[in-house]
């Protein structure tokens, strides 16, 4: 018998029961034949420090990050990837053998790779993105944008002064649009995004007007509680491409499987199946 220890991994949460992560990582470890578990770990913010560090001790990898632990964690982690520092919150924990916490921010990646998976002929080139929304994810999807090209985005959230604090963040690319005009910046719009949790099960319904939306123009939600809201809907029946959450969630876990686990999954119909099951 091997006395190599089982790497554990796990997702940090308040609440944390609803996530789906623990379902996509028992699919890819059963997939890919690895040794190792994923588990829901309910953690308060009084204990948040304590718990991480304790983790390592207890044969833990690495973690993932969520609501609302996302920003704490920064100033808990020892190293940070300067998509991490740049965005301002950290998804993704790894547990070096050298005793140092690395903090990563992998949901830019996850966003970007799921765009251009459910929306293969989308490019930077195609012109402006449209943003709802000025939340730590809006701040992983205006990173990823601009790092990918975008070189111009409209950005409209319900309190402007939260849109104009990523708009200094991130610089002149970034235009700010009240959210009484919101409506009318996806008319120049080759992308869409909406960020907020408008339209998720339980939650009030995103009313911006959609009436500008271009047949052709690739719509996305970050939302996948429906896997199909009401905005994707709406957007699909004027002749958008739509692109459903979900694959922002698969896409976001890949760089972390493969630090901890050894091997890099790939996202496809039975990863999205395995987790909807």
């Amino acid at each position: 018998m091997s006395d190599q220890p089982i790497p554990l991994a796990g997702v940090i949460g308040q609440p944390v029961a609803h996530s789906r992560s623990p379902r996509l990582f028992r699919h890819w470890l059963k997939k890919h034949n690895r040794v190792g578990h994923y588990v829901p770990l309910h953690v308060g913010e009084s204990d948040l420090e304590q718990v991480i560090r304790t983790l390592p001790k207890m044969g833990f990898v690495g973690c993932n990050v969520t609501i609302p632990h996302k920003v704490d964690v920064l100033s808990i982690a020892d190293l940070a990837t300067d998509r991490a520092t740049l965005i301002g919150a950290a998804n993704t924990l790894i547990f070096r053998k050298d005793g140092k916490i690395h903090a990563d921010n992998t949901d830019g990646y996850g966003f970007i790779a799921n765009l251009r998976q459910g929306a293969p002929g989308w490019a930077p080139s195609l012109g402006p993105a449209a943003v709802l929304g000025a939340g730590g994810a809006a701040r992983a999807v205006i990173a990823s944008l601009i790092d990918v090209g975008v070189t111009q985005i409209y950005l409209s959230n319900r309190t402007r002064p939260k849109a104009e604090a990523l708009q200094s963040a991130f610089g002149t690319k970034v235009q700010v649009v009240d959210w009484v005009q919101a409506g009318n910046m996806l008319e120049d719009a080759a992308t869409v995004v909406n960020t907020t949790s408008l339209g998720m099960e339980g939650q009030p319904a995103l009313r911006v007007p959609l009436d500008g939306l271009r047949r052709g123009t690739v719509v996305t939600d970050l939302v996948y509680t429906p896997l199909k809201t009401p905005f994707l809907a709406t957007a699909e029946a004027a002749g958008c491409i739509t692109v459903d959450g979900l694959g922002m969630l698969l896409h976001q876990a890949v760089p972390g499987f493969e630090r901890w686990f050894g091997v890099r999954p790939e996202v496809g119909a039975d990863t999205r199946a395995a987790v909807l099951s």
